[in-house]
């Protein structure tokens, strides 16, 4: 007989659960369960308004429901009387559709049904800020080129180390914690998994790193481009395909070229051809394209791309192949939705490979110092609203995120694009206000 939930929380002295669903902007939304209710809240669901929250309904709609996943469970490892639970959503006794964690659970149903089994590991980028979010935590961080600057590094030793302890103790796998390229700026990696574990991971980690943040006084921040002469926050994503069993990575080939069997260039094809798509949903904030097609940054370079390219082991590129079974998203900023960015990315690496798209010609130049003559590669799109209107018209993406989500997401971040437009900005005033 499966162990009811209460049982579990009295054997790990936990008081409260929070319930927890994160919305099509990335927003984690929460109710804190007391664990007397909580065997309850697992057959029922907790109830939510969702037009409270960004997932386009209206307050005519019925209560949504989360549902938590009974095998996704992370006792806090700063407050262990409370443990976080991802939740899936219902209405009505149904899915919802547009709900980013059963868009990605969809996606990966459509993997295993083609014998599939997606793994994938993310590296999270984020600024530690002032408690007033405007400047950097250590103001003895000044170099120009900071990245593995170890007396910074050490500086934060307390919130890094607290970090990599708490993903430790939940058996993350975590590996190496560095100062990135820009000033305040922190990398903390943690080792693949399956796509789920890893978006539940994913969006989890961005709780604790702004949790403990502010527990040490701090604010963290995962925005794409908080400073323009500061290299932004990415999200790298990296990815390989396994056969059910997750026995055999079917990306691996030793006799390869790069190490790359022919269905992972497939995948990667998929990748390139959706890539101005894609990048709507991996780059979802109008801040996100001040940080890929950016101007040089203090440091020397932007390490995000420009053009929609492959490479082997070169970071200029949107996709690198680092070794054999795998390849590095490089795209992706710290605003992706932990859900909705590995959906995206599967969804058209499964078309690669179902139409055997080629990933064409792999280019190894220095995108920054000697880019490819203008027409050789598409571009990225340059803000926001483009790269909407190339998630609009991709017929790839919406059969297989679902045409209920393309629709609700479209309507929201057009929404979102129109607010950033009626704002005046300071660059406004500053060069047309004497017009």
């Amino acid at each position: 007989m499966t162990q009811l939930l209460s049982e579990i929380a009295q054997i790990k002295g936990i008081r409260y659960f929070l319930i927890s669903f994160t919305d099509l902007f990335g927003i984690q939304r929460s109710k804190l369960v007391p664990t007397a209710a909580i065997d309850s809240m697992v057959a029922n669901g907790a109830g939510f308004a969702g037009f409270a929250t960004w997932l386009d309904m209206t307050p005519a709609d019925a209560d949504i429901f989360a549902i938590p996943d009974v095998n996704s469970l992370f006792p806090l490892p700063w407050q262990p009387e409370v443990a976080w639970m991802p939740a899936d959503l219902y209405m009505n006794g149904e899915p919802v559709a547009q709900a980013p964690r059963f868009v990605l659970k969809q996606v990966l149903r459509q993997a295993e049904a083609l014998g599939y089994r997606v793994k994938t590991g993310v590296e999270c980028e984020f600024f530690l800020l002032a408690a007033d979010g405007e400047n950097l935590s250590d103001p003895r961080d000044r170099a120009s080129k900071p990245c593995y600057d170890q007396q910074a590094l050490m500086r934060r030793f307390d919130i890094i180390s607290e970090i990599c302890d708490a993903m430790l103790a939940m058996g993350w796998g975590a590996y190496q914690n560095d100062h990135e390229d820009a000033n305040g700026q922190f990398e903390m990696n943690w080792m693949y998994a399956d796509a789920l574990i890893t978006a539940d991971r994913h969006a989890f980690f961005k709780y604790m790193v702004k949790a403990i943040a502010e527990k040490h006084g701090l604010r963290a921040t995962f925005m794409p481009k908080p400073f323009s002469h500061l290299t932004g926050n990415g999200c790298h994503t990296h990815l390989s395909v396994w056969d059910l069993e997750g026995k055999t990575n079917l990306f691996d080939d030793a006799k390869a070229e790069l190490g790359l069997s022919a269905i992972a260039y497939q995948f990667i094809g998929g990748v390139l051809n959706s890539a101005e798509a894609i990048c709507a949903i991996t780059n979802p904030t109008v801040n996100s394209y001040k940080r890929i097609n950016a101007a040089v940054t203090s440091s020397g370079a932007t390490w995000s791309p420009n053009t929609i390219s492959y490479t082997g082991n070169n970071r200029t590129h949107t996709i690198r192949i680092p070794e054999s079974g795998r390849f590095e998203f490089r795209l992706p900023d710290g605003s992706a939705n932990p859900y909705l960015l590995p959906a995206a990315l599967i969804a058209s690496g499964l078309d690669g490979i179902k139409h055997q798209r080629s990933a064409g010609q792999r280019y190894d130049n220095n995108a920054y110092t000697d880019p490819l003559p203008v027409g050789t590669v598409k571009q990225l799109p340059s803000n926001l609203l483009d790269a909407l209107r190339c998630l609009e018209v991709n017929p790839i993406l919406a059969e297989s995120l679902g045409a209920n989500f393309i629709h609700s997401y479209l309507k929201l971040k057009r929404h979102e694009w129109q607010e950033y437009c009626s704002r005046i900005s300071a660059w406004e005033l500053e060069n047309t206000l004497d017009c």
